[in-house]
Formats: structure tokens, C-alpha cells, sequence
């Protein structure tokens, strides 16, 4: 069990802005969402995968809770009449400038059952998830599925939504992964080295029905800063990988400032990744997708090896939502990773 403590930094009480209606939490709303907060002795941060080392903590950072307010950007239902198509509405947010897109009415053969067996994923949803990606991500050649998750919200569930802000990669780790799972090493050297562009895309959907309780909110990428506005454009990291503007900057362990994005060593048994972990600033613009279906797709970047970083990365997290009716549905979803080459 992880000895690590959360602290709450704000105390004011979440604020519903709007009603809940047919049992779906929709509209604007303020809630705590969890953030990064350092290791007490400023030291490397870490994530033990599986169970830690004896004598080690599950991880050695700690958290802390902010109110933020979430947009929900599903156009509410008197503007879909007035002519403000729901799919029209939800196409400006692309890969390139926000990091996220969102499919809709996406054709599938799976049923609930397919989900019950990672065999049956692989066999069923990943072909569909591939075929996705390429027809949706601008420039795509190639698909490397790398694995996915299954998150259940109750009690006993092996995964379950994950409440604290992060991306999944960094840049440094997405160029491991294709080392990792192009097969052809003097390939994947070349790629790595600038020969093909290589991006991250997670795919995320839910299993059972439109989301009740446990939605998705993720930040857009321009409003979330890899660097502090007093360093320079050359003191990104490469580990972090994303766009570099204002915010508040913090130290490190070795004296170079912070940004938003703090890379956390993901330590499996055999090999160490890199997560993102999202530290808390005002600047931040939150937003969610109300009520998500199974015919919808929400595109997550993680990495992109290319661009001028606006949409890099998305930060992302679950969250609790007061307005979350008595006996609400657990939300239980698939979130897909893979490799994007071209």
C-alpha cells in the first residue's frame, strides 16, 4: 500500500453551476481536481508500477487538491434546435491545436461481452482502433497498438478512473516505446533521430452506456505551460516535450525551474518509463464532455515528436462531480494507447 498523503490546498466546497438532467451531470461546474505536488526532500519523483522494493513507498510525491472550473463543451440541448449541431460543434477540437478530437457515431462490432476477455480486446477492437487512427490522425502510415486499460468504478475492480491530472508520456518516454515495439531497431533509430514523425495517441471510450458518474476532464494543451515565462525557450525539457510559455516555475532537485508538466519515473520491474504529472496554475482551462456514449471516441495525445508543441500533450484526469445523481451507473471505459507513425 502506498504511504503516500494527499494534501488539500483549497477548502471551498464544490460549486454546481447547472442541473443535472436524465440522470447526466451537464453544464459548467467547479470541482477539486488532484495535482502534483513535490517530494517533501525535493528529490527525484517516482511511481513504483508494481509493488515497490522493501523499504520503498509505492511513490515518493504527494498530492494536492485545487478547485477548478470545467467547461463542458457538448453543446447544450436548445442550441443543437436552434441549428448548432452537436458533431459541427465538436470538430473544432483537433489533434494539432488541442491535443484531443472526438469522434462520433463510430461504427463497431464489439458488444459489452468483448470487453470481459484482453484476448477478445486484441482480436476485435484493436483492428477497429487502428483502422481509427488512420483515417483520423493527419499524416498517419502506421499503427502500433501497444496495450490498453480497462477502468471500472466500483468497489473491487482491478483499474479503477484514475483522479489526478498527468499524461501518460513524456517525450523522452515516447521514443522508448519506439524502440520498444518497432521491430526493426535500425528503424526505430531512424525514426527516433528525426526520420518519421511519431506520435502517442490514446483512444477512449466507455463500455456501458453514457457516463454517469467518473467523467473524463482534460485541459487544453495551450493553457498548460512546460515552462515558467521567466526561463527561456532553450530551458525545455526534453522530457517533458510540449509547448513553453507563462507560469508559475518551481525548483528542482537539480536548480532548473518547473513549468506545469513535472516528468515522474514510472518504474516497472524491468525497464523505467516516464509519466507527466500535472502541477496546479490559474492559467489552466479544464473542459469535459458530458454524458460521453459508446459510439463516441475521445483521441488523447500524449507525444508528438513534431509541430510547434500547442498540441503536443493533453493533461487529463477523472473526477468526482457532485451533481452525480443517487445509484448512478460506475462508469467503466477502455482507454487504447498506441504508436502513430507518419
Amino acid at each position: 500500500m502506498s504511504t503516500t498523503t494527499t494534501t488539500t490546498t483549497t477548502t471551498t466546497t464544490p460549486t454546481p453551476t447547472s442541473t443535472t438532467t436524465n440522470r447526466i451531470p451537464r453544464g459548467p461546474i467547479t470541482v477539486p481536481l488532484i495535482f502534483y505536488h513535490p517530494p517533501p526532500d525535493n528529490s527525484t519523483p517516482y511511481n513504483y508500477v508494481e509493488t515497490p522494493p522493501k523499504g520503498h513507498p509505492q511513490r515518493n510525491f504527494t498530492e494536492a487538491a485545487h478547485d477548478v472550473h470545467l467547461t463542458d463543451i457538448r453543446p447544450p440541448p436548445k442550441a443543437n434546435q436552434k441549428g448548432n449541431k452537436e458533431e459541427e460543434e465538436l470538430k473544432k477540437y483537433t489533434l494539432q491545436t488541442h491535443a484531443f478530437q472526438i469522434l462520433q457515431h463510430t461504427p463497431t462490432k464489439t458488444t459489452y461481452n468483448t470487453f470481459t476477455s484482453d484476448a477478445l480486446v486484441q482480436e476485435t477492437y484493436y483492428p477497429e482502433v487502428e483502422s481509427l487512427l488512420l483515417a483520423h490522425v493527419p499524416g498517419a502510415q502506421r499503427v502500433i497498438i501497444f496495450d490498453h486499460t480497462i477502468r471500472r468504478d466500483r468497489d473491487g475492480a482491478a483499474r479503477r478512473p484514475v483522479q489526478r491530472a498527468h499524461v501518460d508520456q513524456t517525450a523522452r518516454a515516447a521514443a522508448e516505446r519506439v524502440r520498444l515495439h518497432v521491430e526493426d531497431k535500425e528503424e526505430a533509430e531512424r525514426i527516433v533521430n528525426g526520420g518519421m514523425r511519431y506520435r502517442i495517441v490514446n483512444v477512449w471510450r466507455p463500455l456501458n452506456g453514457a457516463v454517469e458518474s467518473a467523467p473524463l476532464a482534460f485541459a487544453e494543451a495551450g493553457s498548460v505551460f512546460d515552462t515558467p515565462s521567466s526561463s527561456s525557450s532553450s530551458s525545455s525539457s526534453s522530457s517533458s516535450g510540449g509547448s513553453s510559455g507563462g507560469g508559475d516555475g518551481s525548483t528542482t532537485a537539480e536548480g532548473k525551474e518547473e513549468g506545469d508538466l513535472v516528468a515522474v519515473e514510472h518504474r516497472y520491474p524491468h525497464r523505467t518509463g516516464e509519466t507527466l504529472q500535472v502541477k496546479f496554475n490559474p492559467k489552466q482551462r479544464w473542459m469535459y464532455l458530458s454524458g460521453m456514449e459508446n459510439h463516441e471516441r475521445l483521441l488523447l495525445q500524449c507525444s508528438d515528436s513534431e509541430g510547434d508543441g500547442v498540441g503536443r500533450r493533453v493533461p487529463h484526469t477523472a473526477f468526482w462531480d457532485p451533481r452525480t445523481v443517487e445509484g448512478a451507473k460506475p462508469r467503466e471505459s477502455i482507454e487504447v494507447r498506441a504508436l502513430v507513425l507518419g
